[in-house]
């Protein structure tokens, strides 16, 4: 028993030893850092300054070049076989038209005659209330014979007088002459007075045919028809009468 407690007593302590040699670091930094405090901080700036690298960025790797796409042709088009040669065309003969022949009227030369033509040296037209007239008669032509030469003549033209369809005729026969017209002829003196009245194209009222004759006798009056040598002559006017109302 005894031996076995000498052995335990010999064994070394590492726990106290520890202890010991931590509080003896302890004791010496607070030395360290009670004289020179920076010293601590510069030992730390040496161990980075030492450890510091500067690192840079990896350079961008070049750019690999795009592949060039050769364009595509188009597949040669397939060109047609030449046509066959057009055949000559042969020009056909066309004959000229014949040229038309005007063929001219030969006037035959004037005579003196019975006219019916305003421009006839017996002829002549009028105007009145609700009616109009044409002259017709015997005149000179346009070639004379005599001293003076040949010329030609005046017409007869109406100067005087009117006949009035709504008051110159009987109101009971109104209706049966409304729209319809009488044609008189009026034998036309020398002197310009009628001296004659005669029904060429007779109305549906007699009666006022006859009433028209009447005054176109007593009212008419002219300057007479002329020859070629400016004598008056006699002449017959036709006078159409009309109806409106």
């Amino acid at each position: 028993m005894t031996r076995f407690q000498f052995r335990s007593e010999r064994r070394p302590r590492w726990g106290a030893a520890g202890a010991v040699l931590l509080i003896h670091f302890v004791l010496v930094a607070g030395l360290i850092r009670a004289f020179t405090p920076d010293i601590a901080a510069k030992a730390v700036r040496a161990v980075m300054q030492a450890v510091t690298v500067s690192l840079e960025p990896p350079s961008a790797p070049d750019p690999e070049p795009s592949p060039t796409i050769a364009p595509r042709r188009a597949p040669p088009k397939e060109e047609g076989a030449a046509g066959a040669p057009a055949s000559k065309a042969t020009p056909r003969e066309v004959s000229a038209p014949r040229a038309a022949v005007v063929v001219r009227p030969t006037q035959a030369p004037q005579v003196a005659d019975k006219g019916e033509e305003n421009a006839s040296g017996a002829s002549g037209q009028g105007d009145g209330t609700g009616a109009s007239g044409i002259a017709k008669g015997t005149g000179a032509g346009a070639v004379g014979t005599g001293g003076g030469g040949g010329g030609t003549g005046k017409p007869t033209v109406k100067i005087a007088g009117e006949i009035s369809s709504a008051k110159d005729y009987p109101r009971a026969s109104r209706e049966l002459r409304i729209g319809a017209s009488v044609v008189i002829d009026l034998s036309v003196g020398a002197d310009g007075r009628v001296k004659g009245c005669r029904v060429v194209q007779h109305s549906p009222d007699s009666q006022a045919d006859g009433i028209t004759c009447t005054l176109a006798v007593k009212r008419f009056r002219f300057d007479p028809a002329l020859d070629p040598r400016g004598s008056p002559i006699e002449a017959v006017y036709r006078w159409r009468q009309r109806w409106f109302y």
